[in-house]
This record gives structure tokens, sequence and C-alpha cells, in this order.
């Protein structure tokens, strides 16, 4: 039987920089390792701490795992120190993820903002590989800049797949090369094209684009229960014991992350 409160070694193969506070870390497990797309891990640094994370990469591909990292404390810090040849602990995987069966046949709008990008990238991954089984897949995703937008060089393979929309913007933009949208990433859903009867929306992102774009998207037509949304915030242990993610009567890490609106709406504390 497998013991889910121990970790079990990974060697990095290699860190990518994504922005000037995000880095894309790849991981090689000791052991078999699979996870579902929005399900996390905790990642751990011997001497130093854990941390949960949502795996970036596709779970389809089982020789890595891509954990993308903003550094925002003393953990991630040290994480982003690592180099290739290091090794970290990782244990999970834990929570629900994102119920594909249910979108079958439906178009999926995806809003996401910031390094929200990373479980979208995950979640869009899977999407790719099993296309056909869905309607259509439009992607909206912003940025405060240019030089914010992770996942660069990706963004020209996505548009390429069949089937599948990519919408950009940024808050702000200095420079003159930047030939897509300003404003915040909501402005991207008055030119998303779908059929909303046949839609659902997955949502992943700061807080407070979190707030925006559900009011957003229960504005355009989307019904509470057609919403997903990945509550990440104040996840620690990851196994619904330290009471940190509690959420109404959830343990935001045991379930979920994935939520639909229908199931939180009405906590005060929801965007907090």
């Amino acid at each position: 039987m497998k013991n889910i409160y121990k970790a079990i070694k990974a060697e990095v193969i290699k860190v990518t920089d994504e922005s000037s506070n995000i880095k894309t870390v790849t991981l090689k497990p000791a052991a078999k390792f699979s996870f579902a797309t929005g399900q996390f891990i905790e990642l751990s640094l011997d001497g130093v701490g854990e941390a949960p994370f949502t795996p970036s990469s596709s779970p389809y591909e089982t020789e890595y795992i891509d954990v993308t990292i903003m550094r925002v404390g003393y953990v991630t810090e040290k994480i982003h120190q690592l180099k290739k040849g290091d090794t970290v602990g990782i244990r999970g995987p834990y929570g629900k993820g994102y119920p594909l069966e249910q979108m079958f046949d439906k178009e999926i709008l995806i809003l996401g903002g910031g390094v929200g990008m990373a479980p979208l990238r995950s979640f869009l991954l899977t999407l790719i590989k099993q296309i056909d089984k869905f309607k259509k897949v439009i992607l909206c995703y912003g940025a405060k800049t240019p030089e914010d937008i992770i996942y660069k060089t990706e963004f020209t393979d996505w548009k390429k797949v069949k089937k599948v929309d990519i919408l950009k913007s940024v808050d702000k933009c200095t420079s003159g090369t930047w030939k897509e949208d300003i404003g915040v990433v909501t402005c991207l859903l008055d030119k998303a094209k779908f059929d909303l009867k046949n839609s659902v929306s997955v949502v992943c992102g700061p807080p407070i684009m979190m707030k925006f774009g559900t009011k957003k998207l229960l504005e355009i037509g989307f019904k509470p229960e057609n919403i997903y949304l990945s509550m990440e915030k104040n996840m620690s242990c990851g196994l619904g014991k330290c009471g940190h993610c509690q959420l109404g009567p959830y343990f935001v890490c045991k379930d979920g992350p994935v939520f639909t609106y229908e199931q939180i709406k009405n906590f005060e504390d929801l965007w907090d």
C-alpha cells in the first residue's frame, strides 16, 4: 500500500527561467509517479521545508514532472537556487483534478493570469492530447507585461493545434514590439468566440483576477456550475490536517483544489 506521507526523491534535470521571478524546475522522480491534471504535489528541500505546487507538465509525460514556481518567500527562494543534478523530495499527488469527462463534447474557455498559467499549461496539454473529444478550446491569458508572460515559446506551437484558439493580453506595455491586446485579461472575453450554451470555463490566477474573471463570466451568462476554479491559496500540509486551507466545510487540499463556482459561491472569504 502506498504511503501518502512519504516523499520520494527526484533529481533536477533542468531549470528554465520563465520571467524575472518565475522558474520551471523539471524533475525526474526516482520511482514511478503519476498525477491527474489539476492535482498537486508537495515539493520538499532537506533542511528548508516544503510547499504545495500543481505540476505544469502533461500527466501523459511519465518520465519527468515540470513544476513552475514564483519566488514569493523563503522556500520558493531556495527552490529558485536549485540547479541541474540537485535532489528534492516530492509526495502526492493530492486533491482532485479537473473532471475531464464532464467536459467532453463541449467548448472549453480557459481564463488564466500570471503564474496561474502553470496548472493551466498541464490542463491545456491534456486537452490537446485528446483534442478530438472536445468541440473547441479557447485560451485567454494575461500578464502584467510582455516580459512577465511565461511559456513564451510554447504559445506559437499551441496556436497551430486544430480547434485551439489563443488570445493574450498584458496590463501595460512600454515597447512597440507587443502586437496583441493591452488591458486586464478579462478584456479578452469580449473577443473570444464560443458557444455559450455548450461551454464550460476554467479559471486560474491571482485571487483578484479570479474574482473579477468569475464576475465577468457570470455576466456573459455562464452558469455557476459551469465555472471551474482552481483554489490553491493557503494550502500547506496537503492532507487536510493543518486546517490552513479550510473553505467553508471544505478543505481545499482534499476536496479541491478544483471546485465549481456553484460549490463555493456563498463563502464570504472566498477571495481573501
